[in-house]
């Protein structure tokens, strides 16, 4: 077995579909396996994995043990030579698995490798390759300054060694994984990536980035960023400088401190932002399926219109709703169209296929959306 694919859920039962059909298109030509670890979801995704993918391998917990300990289990029965640490909240393209071994297995002391992530709107997620964080880079990240805390050096479509990567897309030997003992198990959430890719530096190898292949990750998802989110990012922050730097009292003082500072920063920017969307006045779906439309159509309350993929790099496309068949059009072609038509006050879901339903995100810090036909 070559690679191993290992997904922890919990509660994205849609957008774990989609994940996991994505997966099956990427690794349609690699010898590999799927392993699914559930955290006590209540949200039928079990039940989905099991009707749809019986050929996934499903540990189902009966409690929510965290992130760390789930990937843990997942890789302690993965049998392929690269394990895969991969968020459910995510849809691979078909060329990200195949230039992302190949590069691998061309790179000398590489521990570990990222790519490029795209979120819902289209736009470039800077968090998946980031510097080692120091305390204050770490607080002013939280309050709206984080050119420390990005791996800025290293521009977005470039591949160079980072420090830090992001452990929504995490590839490495298996052999690495065990020899620098996983995941910590003393985070339950946040701050594993950080320690997994410092332990992985300190023992000789490097992390990379590689820009030209990528992932969509809607990131807000998983996660929405409350005043719960900043005390457990700092939390697991706490916990990475008292295992590899010294602490002391003042420090825990200051981080505190930064932790309420960061939560009226947080609760300002993100009432402005969510009185600025911009509202989609049509819908432009792209596809051949008229059971596809007509699902669409009668369930929206926008005009919908169709569009030929073919017809795309004629137009100028602003303030709609594309939808994208996935059954019609690639992962690699819709990434594509979503990086093209950013930012002009578009919206834009997906149709897995053979699916009745679609996803997105409009704002990479929240919760997703999902319509169901």
């Amino acid at each position: 077995m070559k690679l191993s694919l290992i997904i922890v859920n919990y509660n994205v039962r849609y957008f774990l579909e989609q994940c996991l059909l994505s997966v099956q298109r990427a690794t349609s030509h690699i010898d590999s396996e799927i392993i699914v670890v559930d955290n006590q979801s209540t949200d039928e995704s079990c039940e989905m994995v099991r009707a749809y993918f019986p050929e996934v391998t499903l540990i189902e917990n009966k409690e929510n043990v965290g992130f760390s300990r789930a990937n843990n289990q997942g890789v302690a029965v993965a049998t392929g030579t690269y394990v895969c640490i991969l968020n459910p909240d995510t849809a691979v393209p078909e060329d990200t698995f195949s230039r992302a071994l190949q590069y691998f297995e061309e790179t000398p002391k590489i521990g570990s490798l990222g790519v490029r992530y795209v979120d819902g709107t289209g736009n470039f997620l800077p968090e998946c390759k980031r510097n080692v964080p120091t305390p204050s880079a770490s607080v002013l990240k939280l309050t709206g300054f984080t050119k420390k805390y990005y791996a800025t050096q290293v521009k977005e479509r470039e591949k160079s060694p980072v420090p830090v990567l992001a452990g929504a897309f995490m590839l490495m030997k298996r052999s690495v994984y065990l020899e620098v003992g996983g995941f910590d198990e003393d985070y339950f959430m946040y701050g594993e990536d950080i320690d997994l890719s410092y332990k992985i530096t300190q023992a000789g190898y490097q992390n990379h980035y590689l820009g030209e292949a990528r992932i969509l990750h809607y990131k807000g998802e998983s996660t929405q960023k409350d005043g719960a989110y900043y005390d457990r990012f700092f939390g697991a922050m706490k916990i990475f400088y008292h295992k590899h730097f010294h602490t002391n009292r003042l420090f825990n003082t200051l981080v505190d401190v930064g932790v309420s500072v960061a939560k009226k920063s947080r609760k300002a920017r993100g009432n402005r932002g969510r009185s600025s969307n911009v509202q989609p006045t049509e819908a432009i779906v792209f596809t051949e399926n008229l059971n596809v439309l007509r699902n669409i159509s009668e369930h929206l309350h926008i005009p919908v219109t169709t569009m030929s993929k073919s017809k795309l790099s004629e137009e100028y496309i602003s303030n709609k709703m594309l939808i994208f068949d996935a059954a019609y059009m690639s992962y690699s072609q819709i990434l594509k169209v979503m990086e093209s038509f950013k930012n002009q006050g578009n919206t834009f879901r997906i149709c897995p296929p053979g699916c009745n339903f679609m996803v997105g995100s409009d704002r990479s810090d929240d919760k997703g959306a999902v319509l169901v036909f």
